[in-house]
């Protein structure tokens, strides 16, 4: 049988990658009909720490899970925080608000990787990176205006400054996760594990204990098995596949499919400006993506 040459691979692996991460939105607005973030997550983080241990397991790399030293455990307990802190405000806003509006924000994290890279890994601002974030922040604007630049829809302005913040502390997971050296398939296992820890004591001080009834625990397994815990696993195996800068503008193509299963699945209100933020994010991730290249 003839083997599959390795850059095919790394596209194969993105794009079952993309396909699940761009359902995120729908199973994010799905399992929360009665549950609340808090719960959705803490729940949907216990499933992917199962499953990503199960692989641990399969893989023969669970023994390294207790090799390391304090300093790379504190490390990733930090890192374990911003990705839950992430999904934390990523959720509330899909419980909140528009899934259009929502998304776009929550694709400005490209904008904020520019930005903190400046100041931590001390990489020079280019033009490009420049243009990127121009076009990434025009599209928030467009958001927050909605398309009326004379005057500032405040109306929903708390939700979008969560999950921009949201965005802005997965762009710190992901600038900082550079320094991560060990094991990937690891180091997402503690992640989940501390993910765990988090939600259960947001969950306590901010919600209440509610065990999910009906279709909602079929959102939470699909959530927590495919959607944020094997994809990490499509993620990193298409990176070992292809080259970074191969495989990274692939991933804008994500939130169009994002936006095409919300238009489908949900009957929420539709703007025209919601479009056109939309590709000002995309154009904004791609400018800075192929440049890499």
């Amino acid at each position: 049988m003839k083997r599959v040459p390795q850059t095919m691979q790394g596209i194969i692996y993105v794009a079952l990658c993309i396909l699940l991460w761009s359902l995120i939105p729908v199973f994010a607005k799905l399992g929360q009909s009665t549950l609340d973030h808090h719960q959705y997550l803490f729940y949907s983080s216990i499933v992917s720490f199962l499953s990503l241990l199960t692989v641990a397991f399969y893989t023969k790399k669970t023994h390294e899970l207790l090799k390391y030293s304090g300093k790379m455990y504190l490390f990733l307990v930090l890192l374990g925080f911003l990705d839950f802190f992430y999904y934390l405000l990523l959720y509330f806003g899909y419980q909140q608000s528009n899934g259009l509006e929502v998304l776009v924000m929550q694709y400005t994290w490209p904008i904020f990787i520019v930005l903190l890279s400046l100041v931590i890994l001390k990489e020079k601002l280019t033009l490009s990176k420049t243009i990127s974030v121009c076009l990434g922040f025009l599209g928030v604007v467009v958001v927050i205006t909605k398309g009326n630049f004379a005057s500032i829809d405040l109306s929903n302005i708390n939700v979008i400054g969560m999950v921009l913040l949201g965005a802005t502390s997965f762009a710190l997971f992901s600038v900082l996760s550079k320094k991560v050296s060990i094991n990937l398939a690891n180091a997402v296992t503690i992640y989940f594990l501390t993910a765990i820890i988090y939600a259960f004591i947001s969950m306590q001080t901010f919600s209440s204990w509610v065990v999910p009834q009906g279709k909602e625990w079929l959102y939470i397994l699909i959530n927590g098995v495919f959607l944020n815990g094997i994809s990490y696993l499509f993620w990193i195996k298409a990176l070992q596949n292809a080259d970074a800068s191969f495989v990274a503008p692939f991933i804008f193509i994500t939130p169009i499919l994002s936006a095409t299963f919300l238009i489908l699945v949900f009957d929420e209100p539709i703007l025209p400006v919601y479009f056109i933020a939309l590709a000002l994010i995309v154009a904004s991730g791609l400018a800075n993506s192929l440049t890499k290249k």
